[in-house]
């Protein structure tokens, strides 16, 4: 209230009733500074919408992360067991080597360019496949070892060195024209054999067995020399020339195996013919038609030279 002479001033009581009202309506109104405002219009903050699913996926991704390299962190210390000595199963060296220090279970490796597997000087390599063969291979060359066999299969032929005196104890390098057999192997078990000479020693014989078909082909030529030679077939025994074959020395041959006709057929009955083998003196067989009994080999063009 004003009055013509200024404000009224009020007394002490009427102060602190007038407060008190005010203080008993603040406390008593709670939306005392409440501005309703559309929440829409309102700056948004945060990550919301596609912006929060990514974020979610990523934090997803992050854990199965995390997971896969605790798996493959307890695989590698249960494994190799690594510790703050190193391994306890293996060792790394500079040259490129790697040791193992106790017997370890492993299926198939895969070793770099020109690798080589061995074991201590005094103490055995020892390697064993549980029911499977236990295979080398590099490139084309494989080793295979197995329960009852051991194979080596190569393209490009395959050396055996002694490590200590560097020694070559076998060898199927065909540019020496030598294939010779380590000592005490007195059998060869081959499928194909490609080289220039075969011999035995003086005092043994040289036999070649198969099983099915052997065929010995040479390109300049098949010369077989011995004291005594033998072929043993169960079959047909075929030699073929482009030239002429040369048997130099005493041949046999067993009647009993050759096809034998009755005196009563015809030699010319217009189904087939029959020849009769010769042999000049050098040893060149030729061959003379069979035109009646008692035929000897005389022929218009002399075969064997003057």
């Amino acid at each position: 209230q004003q009055s013509s002479n200024g404000p009224v001033k009020k007394s002490m009581r009427e102060k602190a009733v007038e407060r008190r009202n005010v203080n008993k309506e603040h406390n008593s109104n709670f939306k005392a500074g409440y501005i309703p405002i559309d929440e829409d219009r309102l700056h948004k903050t945060g990550l919301r919408g596609r912006k929060g699913n990514l974020a979610i996926c990523v934090i997803v991704l992050l854990f199965i992360l995390a997971v896969i390299n605790l798996i493959i962190t307890l695989v590698i210390w249960a494994v190799i067991r690594i510790g703050p000595n190193g391994c306890d199963s293996m060792e790394f060296h500079e040259s490129g080597l790697l040791r193992f220090k106790q017997v370890s279970d492993m299926g198939v490796i895969h070793p770099l360019y020109k690798s080589t597997v061995g074991g201590r000087r005094n103490e055995d390599l020892v390697i064993t496949g549980n029911n499977q063969p236990i295979v080398f291979q590099q490139g084309t060359t494989k080793l295979s070892v197995e329960k009852d066999k051991t194979s080596i299969t190569s393209d490009i032929g395959m050396e055996f060195v002694d490590p200590r005196t560097q020694n070559t104890l076998f060898s199927t390098d065909y540019e020496t024209h030598e294939f010779h057999l380590p000592n005490g192997v007195k059998i060869l078990n081959v499928q194909k054999a490609s080289t220039e000479r075969i011999t035995s020693n003086a005092t043994s014989d040289l036999n070649i067995k198969v099983d099915g078909r052997a065929i010995v082909r040479g390109n300049e030529g098949v010369f077989i020399t011995g004291k005594t030679i033998e072929f043993r077939m169960g079959g047909n025994m075929e030699l073929k020339a482009e030239n002429s074959i040369i048997l130099n020395g005493t041949v046999m041959v067993s009647p009993s195996r050759l096809p034998s006709s009755s005196y009563g057929e015809q030699f010319n009955n217009g189904n087939w013919l029959r020849f009769k083998l010769c042999m000049c003196a050098d040893g060149t067989l030729f061959k003379v038609q069979v035109t009646g009994y008692n035929m000897g080999c005389q022929t218009s063009v002399n075969p064997c030279g003057a």
